[in-house]
């Protein structure tokens, strides 16, 4: 039996020959890595990339599915230098030979850089990064939520921390997936699902370390929105003290590992004991200062009051004296006293001029100790205290 097409009788169609050439194709080159550089690149509006990868040697068609699309974090720019994984094959359509792309690497951190920037840059211009609508963490938190898998370190690391810094803290693990396709739409959940419960003072959202492309879920702009939307106090606290993430500039402090964000989020019980009972101290010192000095404060208030008081009888007392000289003075008693006498007529009124006398009549002289009765014997107008010259 003839192979097919090595005869008239057995040729092959040309669709026919393009599937086999494919089939060849595809079997002899799976997963290749193919470095180029990217030329006239296309997106087309159903999700598929079309471009070149070239060298100064040759020049290769390439195709990027959607579906693989998604999981690469950016579009390459044109001219950038990339590193393509994908399978050759043919485009039986048209005859031509075709790279299908399912991973794309720039030199360097190319585009994973591009689009770390790209959507910093979004959400800088939406205020979302700015360090002025970042929260204060409660002092003293009763309940910690924590947003990670439960089968990764970062979770017993935080626990470990939490529980030998303060047992008494209340903490609840949030269940989430934290790398690869499914992790963005698991975190944005789990964090939907706190903003429901609301039960947390705080929330520490994070995973250990790994490469970029395990923490990538992390600089996903739909986590990034939802932690910036969180109604609680958010700690981000993703792989190492290196490593950044969009999260990080989203959530109202960045943590350098799990095990750093779960001492940031509640403080240490003995200590809070500690600075208690100094508290107390200071207090009671102050209130026996404050006592202190308040009872030399009045004990000096009561002798001002005692000195004003005895000023001021002293000069009450001076006050009465002067006017009781003053009606002494005028005082008939004062009068007869000093020398005088009071001339009084039978009706027992005072006879203080000549007139009321007459020559005969008796009247009584009222003197200091006692009185005298006298008669008249003679009126005269003049008399030596009534001389003035």
């Amino acid at each position: 039996m003839h192979a097919p097409g090595s005869s008239i009788e057995s040729a092959l169609g040309v669709g026919e020959l393009a599937g086999y050439a494919k089939e060849s194709l595809e079997a002899a080159f799976p997963g290749l890595w193919v470095k180029g550089e990217v030329s006239n690149f296309k997106r087309h509006s159903n999700g598929h990339w079309y471009f070149s990868l070239k060298d100064a040697a040759g020049q290769l068609p390439a195709v990027v599915w959607a579906r693989d699309a998604r999981r690469i974090p950016a579009p390459p720019d044109e001219g950038m230098s990339v590193f393509a994984r994908g399978t050759l094959s043919l485009w039986t359509g048209q005859g031509k030979l075709q790279f299908m792309v399912d991973a794309l690497e720039a030199e360097g951190a190319g585009l994973w850089q591009k689009a770390f920037d790209a959507l910093k840059a979004k959400l800088d211009t939406e205020g979302l990064t700015a360090e002025s609508r970042k929260r204060r963490l409660p002092k003293y938190p009763a309940h910690v939520a924590v947003i990670t898998s439960g089968d990764g370190a970062a979770w017993r690391d935080i626990e470990a921390v939490i529980r030998r810094r303060h047992p008494g803290v209340h903490l609840t693990l949030i269940p989430a997936v934290v790398q690869g396709e499914l992790a963005p739409a698991s975190l944005v959940q789990a964090l939907e699902r706190l903003g429901r419960w609301g039960g947390a003072d705080v929330v520490i959202i994070g995973r250990g370390g790994g490469s970029r492309e395990d923490l990538w879920a992390f600089n996903h702009e739909s986590v990034a929105r939802a932690v910036a939307a969180c109604p609680i106090p958010v700690i981000s606290a993703v792989g190492h003290e290196t490593d950044f993430t969009i999260t990080d500039y989203v959530a109202d402090l960045r943590a350098a590992t799990p095990s750093v964000a779960a001492e940031r989020a509640v403080p240490v019980l003995d200590e809070l004991r500690d600075g208690v009972r100094a508290l107390g101290g200071r207090l009671s010192d102050a209130l026996e200062d404050r006592v202190d000095r308040e009872g030399r404060r009045l004990r000096a208030h009561a002798d001002g009051l005692r000195l004003r008081a005895a000023r001021a009888v002293e000069r009450r007392r001076a006050r009465i004296e002067r006017v009781a000289g003053r009606l002494e003075a005028l005082s008939p008693l004062g009068v007869l006293a000093r020398g005088f006498a009071v001339a009084r007529g039978a009706d027992g009124r005072p006879l203080a001029r000549r007139a009321a006398f007459t020559v005969g009549e008796p009247f009584d002289l009222l003197l200091t100790d006692g009185r005298v009765t006298a008669r008249t014997e003679s009126i005269d107008a003049s008399a030596p205290h009534l001389r003035t010259g």
